[in-house]
């Protein structure tokens, strides 16, 4: 049995190949929606994919099982309890797909969506009575175990799931050897839980002992405890899970229709006309000199993520990145179902030369002299918007914490007459900030170099969560 694991940092996503070698019949699990990989891997061994399983309608991306159809001609497979608008082969508890020595045997495991499915994988080799492995989407995690509370399916409620996966739990997964390796479709830094480990995978007899959530407990201590201290949820999560169960374009047909190079004249009049201009360059090099209007949202960080946190997925985009980093910025987009761009800058940066009238700048300001200035003025506000648990552990002393997620709903609650130095950690999502208030027209906006960890290595004071300092909800003076 060939088995191969692939990770996509930027979304925390693992999907997975298994195959067997001697008839050479590959499936995929949980793919990722550009399958260069997928196909690469399979030439290289001589494989032919001929299944693709999701373990559920995935909502923090796009998965790529249309792709694999289109491209390799496999057949989906869902659990038997999905509703969607193509052809597929559902898949209930006790289900057996084989192909040669490879087994896969299928438990409807409910909870982090409806019809979400675990997937038992034998090596018959080994032994036909003990999985070798389970793959368990986002039902269990190591760590942690799949929230209920994405709503991503219609007609379902949050207790209604977090039931379903209680059971699922307790009935199915934890029936398992200890041995049973547990491989999930994510990892640390998935909003699809709070408590995701950085491990690739791990046994069931390992999770019984340390998961907190497989800890014996009550049916209601275990919903309270899996809803408890989620992440927010992004706008863009129900529009992926919608777009998993739909007959869309392939990433190919986008990308056709998005990489293509548009002069600044035509970026200044779609921009004018609503378009939202995403520059995925650095904070520095988006500091220096950008498109006016434009918002900061690197490539060199969690992009795919921010741009669904950020942007709308209704209003068109055009994309500023260095040249060659184009195709990149335009795929990615694409991971999270964000099709509808009309292009990028051509020449990049470079295709602002001579136009000094429609460049923007961000100020910028070191931590020692934001210290300096805040001894010395008092109509300087400054602005978190880092999370407001990363605030409460530690903040510079009457900082105001507005999320970066809440930023464009709560900009009114900004003095517009008061200078304002916004930082996060470590100058990711401080540049965003930035852009986003210098688009609502805020003109008074300074960035601080490097965050609040530029702020630490300076030796300057921070408080934390037993200080009376300003909150999220406190009144801006």
């Amino acid at each position: 049995m060939y088995f191969q694991r692939y990770y996509l940092g930027c979304l925390a996503h693992a999907s997975y190949m298994i195959a067997d070698e001697k008839t050479g019949v590959a499936a995929v699990i949980d793919p990722q929606r550009d399958i260069d990989q997928y196909l690469s891997d399979a030439a290289e061994h001589g494989f032919e994919i001929k299944y693709v399983f999701l373990t559920h309608f995935h909502a923090d991306f796009v998965a790529g099982h249309i792709e694999l159809r289109d491209k390799a001609g496999a057949k989906i497979y869902l659990g038997a309890r999905a509703q969607a608008g193509y052809e597929f082969t559902p898949v209930k508890d006790g289900d057996v797909v084989e192909f040669g020595r490879v087994r896969f045997k299928i438990l409807e495991t409910p909870g982090h969506t409806p019809e979400g499915i675990s997937i038992l994988v034998f090596d018959l080799d080994a032994s036909d009575r003990n999985p070798h492995a389970v793959l368990t989407g986002d039902t269990l995690f190591i760590g942690d175990v799949g929230r209920p509370d994405l709503l991503a399916s219609i007609g379902v409620t949050a207790d209604e799931l977090a039931d379903m996966l209680y059971d699922s739990l307790r009935e199915k997964l934890l029936t398992l050897p200890d041995e049973t390796l547990v491989y999930p479709a994510h990892g640390a830094g998935s909003m699809c839980g709070k408590n995701l480990s950085t491990e690739s995978f791990s046994t069931i007899g390992d999770q019984r002992k340390y998961n907190y959530a497989l800890q014996p407990m009550s049916r209601e201590d275990f919903k309270k405890i899996v809803t408890a201290e989620q992440p927010a949820v992004p706008d863009y999560f129900v529009h992926d899970a919608v777009l998993n169960m739909q007959d869309r374009q392939s990433l190919d047909e986008a990308m056709r229709t998005s990489l293509r190079p548009l002069k600044l004249d035509k970026v200044l009049r779609l921009q004018q006309d609503g378009a939202l201009v995403v520059d995925v360059r650095s904070d520095t090099e988006f500091a220096g000199a950008h498109l006016s209007g434009a918002i900061n949202i690197g490539l060199d960080g969690k992009y795919a993520t921010w741009c669904g946190t950020i942007l709308s997925k209704d209003q068109p985009l055009v994309v500023v990145a260095d040249p060659g980093r184009e195709a990149e910025a335009i795929m990615r987009l694409g991971r999270i179902g964000f099709d509808h761009v009309e292009g990028f800058l051509e020449s990049g940066p470079g295709g602002l030369a001579g136009r000094d009238d429609v460049i923007g700048k961000t100020e910028r300001i070191t931590a020692r002299a934001l210290a300096d200035q805040l001894e010395a003025a008092d109509s300087l506000l400054v602005l978190d918007v880092r999370t407001p648990n990363e605030w409460s552990q530690a903040n510079i002393k009457g900082s105001v914490n507005i999320p970066l997620n809440q930023l464009t709903q709560r900009c009114g609650e900004l003095p517009p007459d008061r200078k304002i130095v916004v930082h996060c950690r470590s100058g990711y999502r401080s540049s965003m900030a930035a852009s986003l208030l210098a688009r609502e027209g805020m003109t008074r906006v300074l960035d601080l170099v490097g965050g609040i960890d530029a702020w630490e290595a300076s030796h300057l004071p921070l408080v934390g969560n037993d200080t009376a300092a300003c909150t999220t909800t406190c009144s801006i003076k």
